[in-house]
């Protein structure tokens, strides 16, 4: 009788649920299996969800019915919990696998010694019960000294280094020479509670003496910033309080960084030649500036705060016999003064052929190019936009010729380089730039009969009327 009520055998999970007396263990009558109900018996699952926490919390789930995902009456071998390892989305679960965590096995954190709900840790095998903080799977190494949100200075790709550790967030921002210290200098290692522990929380910082040796033996009290400085314990500001600017030179920009002895050699009491820059520097135009023996002021091109950039203007450089003029005052200095390593700023002349390659040399008749004149055809603005008037030549441009670039017709590539220039000795046959599609059927006594179906205009043979052939 009940096997012909039963829809079929239960799994062996809820064996002891077997027979029709426990019918309404899990169904309401005449309704379908009742969610409440297997939650008052999955009672840890229900805790979990009133926590929100888990993959049973997740609003997908929450909004089906238990037996949609675990069917049941397929038989005792049917495996109720079906879980596809490989293919489950863990951001479900609350807690998104990141960095290292995707390449973690499942049963390395979910185990029984991760558990952290007591009654759910005597299952023989379950996914459910792990927390969400790092130190529930992993060791706290720092031993309770720091905070528990370890991401404050780790990252999920690997432990160490702290990638996202700050020391600019401490009570002690590191300056100078103390960026460059290995941690272990600070923060050394020791052994607390049998286990090996490196120390970062209450290390003393108050004075340098609570890290560094008094290599003064107590003589000069313990500021020790009132001589030295971060950058380092041999750079002495011992005249800290001296003010240069009451002298006849203050100091300036790049100056005020240059060391005492630099200027001041044997004796900081020695007072160096200061009215001319080349007293201290080295003339690094070698002479290049100088007119009647006497030296060019270095303060007309530069300034204290650094040789460079030169601080001669566009505005300065039209006071020259080379005034500079649409793309010219783009170009950095480099592009015309720099000679492989040496910098020369007096050009022998203003052609353009001084700077830039003459690529047409030799190839464009004189009548033309005269004295290699480039503004013959180019300007300053772009070397690209050429003005010359082809009409001075044989063969004044029409049509579709007036549209064509320069190079469509006198230059001859090979890829994106220049082959060959042609601008000389060109007849004005069309085949010299165009392919003769007829193979050669229309020259008559050498000259060629284009013009008679073609125009420049269009290639369409608009001027050929066959009725003028002998096949009308």
């Amino acid at each position: 009788m009940f096997a012909q009520i039963s829809p079929g055998e239960l799994s062996n999970a809820h064996s002891d649920l077997e027979g029709i007396s426990n019918c309404t263990k899990c169904h309401d009558l005449g309704k379908s299996v009742s969610k409440a109900k297997c939650l008052d018996c999955h009672s840890e699952i229900t805790d979990l969800m009133n926590q929100e926490r888990g993959f049973h919390s997740s609003s997908e789930v929450l909004s089906k019915d238990c037996w949609s995902c675990h069917g049941e009456h397929f038989g005792r071998t049917f495996q109720i919990v079906r879980f596809d390892k490989d293919g489950f989305d863990h951001n479900k679960s609350g807690f998104e696998l990141k960095g290292k965590h995707k390449e973690v096995k499942c049963e390395d954190c979910h185990n029984s010694k991760h558990i952290l709900v007591e009654k759910l840790k005597k299952k023989n095998s379950t996914f459910l019960g792990l927390g969400n903080q790092c130190k529930n799977c992993h060791e706290d190494v720092h031993q309770g000294t720091l905070s528990e949100k370890c991401s404050n200075c780790h990252t999920e790709e690997k432990f160490k280094p702290a990638l996202k550790f700050n020391h600019e967030n401490t009570k002690f921002k590191l300056t100078g020479s103390h960026i460059n210290v290995d941690c272990l200098k600070c923060h050394i290692k020791e052994e607390r509670n049998s286990k090996p522990f490196q120390k970062f929380a209450g290390v003393k910082f108050n004075s340098c003496n609570n890290c560094h040796e008094d290599f003064h033996k107590g003589k000069f009290g313990n500021d020790c910033a009132s001589c030295h400085n971060p950058n380092s314990f041999k750079e002495v500001n011992i005249l800290s309080g001296f003010e240069h600017n009451k002298t006849n030179f203050p100091l300036i920009g790049k100056h005020n960084l240059v060391k005492c002895e630099n200027c001041h050699k044997g004796s900081l009491t020695n007072k160096p030649k200061f009215q001319k820059c080349y007293d201290c520097h080295e003339d690094f135009h070698k002479g290049e500036f100088v007119k009647n023996n006497l030296q060019t002021d270095c303060k007309s091109c530069h300034n204290e705060q650094g040789f460079s950039p030169s601080t001669f203007t566009l505005e300065k450089h039209s006071e020259t016999k080379f005034q500079l003029a649409n793309a010219h005052s783009a170009i950095p200095c480099f592009s015309c003064h720099l000679k492989e390593t040496e910098w020369k700023f007096r050009i022998s002349s203003e052609k353009c052929i001084v700077c830039h390659e003459n690529i047409h040399a030799n190839k464009i008749s004189a009548e033309f190019f005269d004295e290699n004149k480039c503004e013959s055809c180019h300007s300053t603005i772009a070397w690209q936009n050429v003005e010359f008037d082809h009409n001075r030549t044989e063969f004044k441009l029409a049509g579709k010729h007036i549209d064509a670039s320069c190079a469509d017709c006198h230059f001859v590539f090979e890829g994106e380089k220049i082959q060959n220039q042609r601008f000389a000795e060109l007849n004005l046959n069309c085949t010299q730039c165009h392919r003769d599609i007829h193979f050669g059927q229309f020259i008559e006594v050498g000259l060629e009969l284009c013009n008679e179906c073609h125009t420049s205009e269009n290639w369409q043979p608009i001027l050929f009327d066959h009725s003028e052939t002998r096949f009308p």
